[in-house]
């Protein structure tokens, strides 16, 4: 009889968001009147930006004529939409990025977990906690941790708190780690990092040989001039980081799947012989081999966030989500509820009222507010007590939301 993986049996019960569907189907089906409000998962709600619709549409003509025809891409990516990125997200803001070290995908949530493929099995990984799941999750599937604990932390991992108490930063490892997830914004909590919290970061992980995975898909969220928006924005990045961007957030892509993740050519890991391998070659080398690319409709539309009217349009979705955050802090701060995020990025972590659970705070949201949120615990034990809430929808049911929680809880 065929074998599975047992890696895969130490995981949870259930990946975090379908538990929450699973949950709400639940409460839908007993309650088929109920009007419920989804600010847990952050899915986008709002229509693509017509400067990458109308890009579509020519693409696909592009496909309907012979001489325009598209088959197999190119599995980095198209150049024109490469060196488009390189030129507005990198070099404008002075990273010495070249197109060559940009790599298309269809999702940075794949490429966070594919990016393990090229690395070995004996590493010392660091999180933070609470985390994206996804980062824990698929080292437990590649075998990388041992089992889990009654806290819920695996075998195997640094854990980094991040709460209230530290103001949601983690403190650099005192021992030597050679893998570390930094995400910032943060997801879950909102928290932003300043250049020089990541120069610390950079800093110690060029000092113990350490890679840096770098989340940056919230960085266009960012409005505060002073903070960092990519991790080669900090000296000495190129030698240390990998960094992972995605076209879902601003742009609105979660339905279309388009992303990106830099490999600095210079960037390099060890071989079992102790000798310097470049790790550009081998995710090149993976992505040639397991993947085909994204397709040129898509690619053409995010080619088109980059044009002017693409700009101006993902500009106004940004403000639009941001404005929703601010509509969020407001309610629940005049709701009695300790609050933070929301400020630069497009998550607002709440701390549970007294006595109440994250899955307790949210069955009880769900129960008598008919409104969805993310019970912090799923994101790691630090996030125990804490809940997350999506800017991620429409005004009209941010605003509805907001007010029947404030019936309930002021």
């Amino acid at each position: 009889m065929a074998t599975v993986n047992d890696n895969y049996l130490k995981l949870k019960a259930g990946y975090l968001f379908p538990e929450i569907a699973r949950r709400v189907n639940l409460f839908v089906e007993a309650n088929p009147d109920a009007k419920v409000i989804r600010l847990g998962i952050g899915d986008v709600t709002e229509p693509l930006p017509e400067a990458c619709r109308s890009a579509m549409v020519a693409a696909v003509e592009d496909m309907g004529d012979r001489n325009t025809f598209k088959g197999y891409g190119p599995e980095q990516g198209y150049g024109w939409l490469r060196e488009k990125i390189a030129a507005h997200d990198f070099q404008a803001r002075g990273c010495d990025i070249d197109a060559s070290e940009i790599f298309i995908s269809d999702g940075s949530k794949c490429d966070c977990g594919n990016i393990l493929d090229i690395f070995g099995d004996d590493n010392v990984i660091a999180v933070t906690d609470p985390v994206y799941p996804v980062y824990v999750d698929t080292n437990v599937m590649a075998g990388h941790t041992g089992d889990i604990n009654e806290k819920g932390e695996y075998e195997g991992f640094i854990y980094l708190p991040v709460t209230a108490e530290n103001n949601f930063t983690a403190e650099i490892p005192t021992e030597k780690v050679d893998l570390i997830y930094l995400c910032f914004p943060n997801n879950p909590t909102g928290a932003t990092a300043t250049k020089e919290h990541l120069t610390a970061w950079v800093n110690y992980a060029r000092a113990n040989g350490s890679i840096i995975f770098f989340d940056a898909a919230y960085e266009a969220y960012i409005t505060d001039p002073s903070l960092p928006h990519s991790i080669y924005e900090i000296e000495g990045a190129k030698e240390c980081a990998i960094e992972f961007r995605s076209f879902s957030k601003n742009a609105g892509f979660t339905g279309t799947r388009c992303a990106l993740t830099v490999v600095p050519k210079n960037l390099t890991g060890k071989a079992k012989d102790g000798s310097n391998v470049e790790l550009w070659k081998l995710w090149n080398r993976r992505q040639s081999t397991k993947f085909n690319g994204v397709s040129y409709i898509v690619q053409r539309g995010a080619e088109a966030v980059y044009s002017e009217e693409g700009q101006s349009q993902i500009k106004a979705l940004i403000s639009f989500y941001l404005e929703n955050a601010i509509i969020i802090r407001e309610k629940l701060t005049e709701a009695g509820l300790a609050v933070y995020g929301g400020v630069n990025a497009p998550y607002v972590w709440v701390k549970t009222p007294a006595g109440l659970t994250s899955w307790d705070f949210f069955d009880k949201l769900l129960q008598t507010c008919n409104v969805v949120g993310t019970p912090g615990s799923g994101f790691g034990a630090a996030g125990e007590g804490y809940f997350r809430i999506s800017a991620f929808n429409s005004r009209e049911n941010v605003n509805e939301a907001m007010r029947r929680i404030l019936d309930k809880f002021k």
